[in-house]
């Protein structure tokens, strides 16, 4: 067989690799569509006492630790450590409750004469905006008052950054919280922890826990990103347009800070 033909037959193989791989990633997104809304059809049941509360009067918020559940402490898991830090912060740390209608941790709050409700979903990351619509619908907050917080692959470790909507920039646990409440209108703190080294792959190093030296600049992101937080749920609410999932991406506000640019290099180093 002559080259032209080898590199004919390369190319056919090339071009059917590539079509069954857009197949399966355009299935399993569909897939976990569907699995969102059959998980998103359980009824609502109004709320009573301090919750009944919190869905009538003044001014509300839901701030959300993105993770998987029984892996805290991985990099992916980023967010709840983050949402743990506040608890701390705020003295509520021993209040965690379970929510099966959310399908999650809830704690019930007050930043300011805001009433501030904590979330930590207990589904997988590809699924856990249903944890997150639930909440939302049960404590009738609207999606531009949702914050969620969530890792950042390109990001270093040491920077943290929010941002008023737009795409998840291939997080799948922005992507489900954007389908499942239909907008991409949501607060975003994306926290860094860098992109693998070596031959490392994105999934095992997403899953890994930080090193001993990282633990060190961790500590000083998780005291910056509560900050952060407290700041963003401070401020009166701001009139952000908002656009459906896939839509236009909406006017964006970046604040970006480093633990220490020191420490950042270092750990980017790492």
């Amino acid at each position: 067989m002559n080259k032209r033909g080898i590199l004919s037959r390369f190319c056919r193989y090339l071009s059917h690799f590539f079509k069954t791989l857009l197949n399966f990633v355009t299935m399993r997104r569909l897939l976990t569509r569907v699995i969102n809304r059959v998980l998103l059809s359980e009824p609502f049941k109004p709320a009573m006492g301090l919750e009944g509360e919190i869905l009538t009067e003044g001014r509300r918020k839901l701030v959300v630790g993105l993770g998987n559940p029984g892996m805290d402490g991985t990099r992916h898991s980023v967010g709840m450590a983050v949402l743990g830090a506040l608890a701390t912060r705020l003295g509520v740390a021993d209040r965690w409750r379970g929510d099966k209608y959310v399908s999650g941790e809830v704690i019930l709050s007050e930043v300011q004469q805001t009433h501030v409700v904590l979330l930590r979903p207990r589904m997988l990351m590809n699924v856990n905006g249903v944890s997150v619509a639930k909440a939302a619908a049960k404590f009738g907050i609207k999606p531009e008052d949702v914050l969620l917080v969530h890792d950042d692959l390109d990001k270093p470790l040491g920077k943290i950054a929010v941002k008023h909507g737009g795409s998840a920039r291939g997080h799948n646990g922005v992507r489900s919280c954007v389908d499942c409440l239909q907008t991409d209108a949501m607060l975003r703190l994306r926290v860094g922890i860098g992109r693998p080294t070596g031959k490392m792959s994105v999934e095992r190093h997403v899953l890994s826990r930080f090193t001993s030296e990282e633990q060190q600049v961790l500590e000083r992101v998780l005291v910056q990103s509560v900050d952060l937080l407290l700041s963003q749920l401070s401020q009166q609410d701001a009139q952000l347009p908002s656009s459906p999932a896939g839509g236009r991406r909406v006017a964006q506000k970046r604040t970006e800070s480093s633990a220490s640019q020191d420490s950042a290099a270092a750990a980017a180093q790492s």
